[in-house]
C-alpha cells in the first residue's frame, strides 16, 4: 500500500526535489512523522519542526524549499495539497457489499448500491450508482439520492427530499424533517401548519453528525453545491445556503434566512429569521446576525472572554450607559456655551 512521492506528483502536480522513489504510506504531523510518512508545513512559523522532523518526505511552500534536505514537494498551497494527498492515501471504501438481507428496500436500486443491515428505502425512491446506505439509515418515500453519496449509520432522509451526488451525510443527521410551523389559536394553544416544501441538498455537500435540515413550509429549504456543515447545526424551514459556504458546530439559522455564496460561519453563531447575508461574508464564532448584511467582509458581535472581576465591572457600566450619555450631552452643551462666550 501507499505511493512513492513521484507517483503523488504525477497525479497532483507540484515540484519534486530530491529522491522521488521514497515510499510513503500515510500523512502525519511533522512532530511525529516517521520514515514512511509524509508531513507538510504551510507557514514559516513551523520552520523549526521542519528542520527536526523525521518524516520520509515533506510538502512545503516555495519560501521553505531550501529549509530542509528531505525529499520534498514544493507547492504554493501546501494545506490544499495535503488534503489531496490524504485522499490519495486514504480512499473511501464502503464496508458493505450489496444489499443486506435485513434491509427493507421498496424501490429498485442499481447493482452498485450498498445497503447495510437494518436500513430502509421507501417506495418511489431514486438512488444513483455507487451509493452507500449505512446501518439503520432511512430513506423515505419519493426521495432522490445522487450517485456516489454516502449515508453513514442512522441517517434519516424524510419523504420527497433530494440529496445530490458525492455527498457525505454523517451519523444522526436528519434531512427534511418538519419545520417549526404553528399558528396560535385564541385559547393559547397551537395549530400545526403542514410543511409541504422539500429539503433540497446539492452536489458535494457534507453534513455533520446530528445536524438537522428542516423541509420548507411552502417553498423548499435549499443547500447549494459544495456546502460544508459541521455537527449539531440547525437549519430551519425555507432557509437557503449558497454554494461553497461552510458552518462550524452549533450554528442556528432561523426560518427563511438566506446566506450567499462562500459565506463562513463560526461556531455557535446565530442567524435571525427572514434576513439575507450577501456573498463572501465571514461571521465570527458566537456572533448574532440580527439584520441583513449587504456588504462582504467580517462581522463580529461576540464578547471575548476576560477575568470575571473585569466582566462584573463592565456589566455595572453597561447598566448606566443612558445616564452616562445624558451627562456627556450636558457637558458638550456647557462646553459649547463656554466656547461661544470666549
Amino acid at each position: 500500500m501507499g505511493l512513492n512521492i513521484r507517483e503523488i506528483v504525477d497525479q497532483l502536480g507540484g515540484e519534486l526535489i530530491s529522491d522521488g522513489d521514497v515510499h510513503v504510506e500515510q500523512i502525519a504531523p511533522l512532530e511525529r512523522a516517521g520514515a514512511h510518512e509524509i508531513g507538510f508545513v504551510a507557514h514559516a512559523k513551523y520552520r523549526k519542526a521542519l528542520e527536526t522532523t523525521k518524516a520520509g518526505a515533506v510538502i512545503v511552500p516555495p519560501a521553505l524549499a531550501d529549509a530542509t534536505t528531505l525529499p520534498r514537494i514544493v507547492i504554493r498551497d501546501p494545506y490544499l495539497y495535503f488534503a489531496r494527498v490524504a485522499q490519495l492515501l486514504n480512499p473511501a471504501i464502503s464496508p458493505y457489499r450489496g444489499v443486506h438481507p435485513s434491509a427493507v428496500v421498496l424501490s429498485p436500486l442499481p447493482a452498485s448500491v450498498n445497503v447495510a443491515p437494518l436500513a430502509f428505502v421507501g417506495e418511489d425512491c431514486v438512488v444513483g450508482e455507487n451509493v452507500t446506505i449505512g446501518p439503520g439509515s432511512v430513506i423515505e418515500r419519493g426521495s432522490r439520492i445522487g450517485a456516489d453519496t454516502i449515508l453513514h449509520a442512522k441517517v434519516v432522509v424524510y419523504a420527497e427530499s433530494v440529496v445530490g451526488a458525492r455527498c457525505i451525510l454523517h451519523t444522526g443527521c436528519v434531512v427534511g424533517s418538519d419545520g417549526f410551523g404553528f399558528a396560535p389559536k385564541g385559547n393559547g394553544s397551537w395549530e400545526k401548519i403542514p410543511q409541504i416544501g422539500r429539503a433540497v441538498i446539492g452536489d458535494d455537500v457534507e453534513i455533520g453528525a446530528n445536524t438537522t435540515i428542516d423541509r420548507g413550509a411552502l417553498d423548499d429549504t435549499v443547500i447549494e453545491n459544495g456546502v460544508k456543515l459541521d455537527n449539531l447545526i440547525q437549519i430551519a424551514h425555507n432557509c437557503q445556503v449558497g454554494e461553497n459556504s461552510a458552518m462550524a458546530a452549533f450554528v442556528g439559522m432561523a426560518g427563511s434566512s438566506k446566506l450567499g455564496k462562500r459565506v463562513r460561519v463560526g461556531g455557535q453563531a446565530g442567524i435571525m429569521g427572514h434576513i439575507d447575508v450577501c456573498d463572501d461574508v465571514v461571521i465570527s464564532a458566537r456572533s448574532f446576525i440580527s439584520k441583513s448584511v449587504s456588504e462582504k467582509g467580517m462581522y463580529t458581535s461576540a464578547i471575548a472572554s476576560q477575568p470575571h472581576h473585569e466582566w462584573l465591572r463592565n456589566a455595572v457600566h453597561l447598566k448606566h450607559l443612558d445616564e452616562m450619555a445624558d451627562r456627556i450631552r450636558a457637558l458638550e452643551k456647557k462646553l459649547k456655551e463656554l466656547e461661544s462666550k470666549a
